[in-house]
């Protein structure tokens, strides 16, 4: 995509459903329902509630840039050092976000419908994928986003119908069962997931109108409405004991669904939903990394700087043993990067908070205070 391209704010938003809708809609349910529980739904409401007002952080960072990049802003108002050590971190997780969701996705697939074929030849395939759609740019993958959602969208509101008769919503009775404690434990998993949308600042620059905190606001009630929607589904249709022990709960949803008495399995369709997900998903992500490291659009140095590190990622991550992954995607990952988009928000605020002309004031008296040594 070239520079001068500019997307909607309505782009960013069916962007964000995608991106981030993947991550709440599978990763993080499984955590979500062990420690949760029966009230794991509540961990959501209550995620969501806590993000609300970090968006107002997001909203002014976004106001800062004033249609520069973030990147850009933070080395002309703190010198490049604090640029590269930000963009070492972003990247690092940006890589990581990538790379999770890769294994994940593909463990699924060997898991589900290809048993007996390698891992190894579904990750070339689909590294392969991601890649080129990372290196075709921004607008690339704004349409490609647009064309899956669709049909994303649609399948999930057939599944959520399709499966009213086997639903049961006594099955969330009795509320806090457990206390509050459980709620309180689970809400990081929802709340890792919210916190991404601070990583669409990093796109601001190529946005028509500046993304505003109602924009945030919004974007936030559909991550909420996408989480809680299989999590719901998933106590009302297996119930809180069996949904917890499921590593997928979202597709184990499709396997329920039927359509009179002879047409079942229509579980295929989820194959849809989560490959395309996850195809858009890494590919934003890897695209975020060409822009940060203004490579954006180059094939030869994005196949040079980015992926043989995305690679390296994947299939170390691949050599792990399952439930050590099992570990490390939904528990240790999630904590981590819940704890780390805070505090980088927060660090990205201060630094773009400051002012222009500060750093060249700071450099000034530390000349003269040499001078006269």
């Amino acid at each position: 995509m070239g520079k001068s391209v500019k997307i909607s704010v309505l782009h960013v938003i069916l962007l964000c459903m995608t991106v981030i809708g993947l991550k709440n809609h599978v990763t993080i349910l499984p955590p979500i329902l062990e420690v949760g529980h029966r009230d794991g739904w509540l961990s959501v409401l209550l995620g969501a509630v806590i993000v609300l007002p970090w968006l107002f952080l997001l909203a002014f960072i976004a106001k800062s840039t004033d249609g520069q990049p973030l990147i850009k802003i933070i080395e002309e108002k703190n010198g490049k050092t604090i640029a590269r050590i930000i963009k070492f971190i972003v990247v690092i997780e940006f890589f990581l976000f990538g790379a999770f969701t890769m294994i994940e996705m593909l463990q699924w697939v060997n898991t589900t419908f290809l048993p007996f074929t390698p891992m190894l030849v579904l990750f070339v395939l689909y590294f392969i994928l991601c890649m080129m759609l990372a290196i075709y740019g921004l607008q690339a993958i704004m349409i490609a986003n647009v064309l899956v959602l669709f049909v994303v969208i649609i399948l999930g509101f057939f599944v959520a119908i399709a499966n009213l008769r086997v639903k049961d919503y006594t099955l969330l009775l009795p509320i806090l069962e457990k206390g509050m404690e459980p709620v309180l434990l689970a809400t990081v998993f929802p709340m890792s997931g919210f916190l991404e949308l601070g990583f669409l600042i990093f796109i601001q620059h190529h946005v028509k109108n500046r993304i505003k905190f109602k924009h945030f606001a919004l974007m936030l009630l559909l991550l909420l409405g996408l989480t809680m929607g299989p999590l719901i589904g998933a106590i009302v249709e297996f119930g809180p004991d069996e949904a917890s022990k499921q590593r997928y709960p979202a597709y184990e949803e499709w396997a329920l669904v039927a359509i009179g008495e002879y047409i079942n399995h229509l579980d295929f369709l989820s194959i849809y939903q989560w490959m395309t997900g996850a195809f858009v998903r890494i590919g934003f992500y890897l695209f975020l990394v060409t822009e940060i490291l203004s490579i954006e659009q180059q094939s030869k140095k994005v196949w040079t700087y980015v992926a043989p590190p995305f690679a390296i990622i994947c299939l170390s991550l691949m050599l792990v043993d399952q439930q050590v992954y099992l570990f490390l995607n939904n528990y240790l990952f999630l904590i981590f990067s819940c704890c780390l988009l805070v505090v980088l928000g927060i660090v990205i605020a201060l630094l773009v908070w400051r002012k222009k002309g500060q750093r060249q004031e700071e450099l000034h008296h530390a000349d003269r205070g040499d001078h006269i040594k």
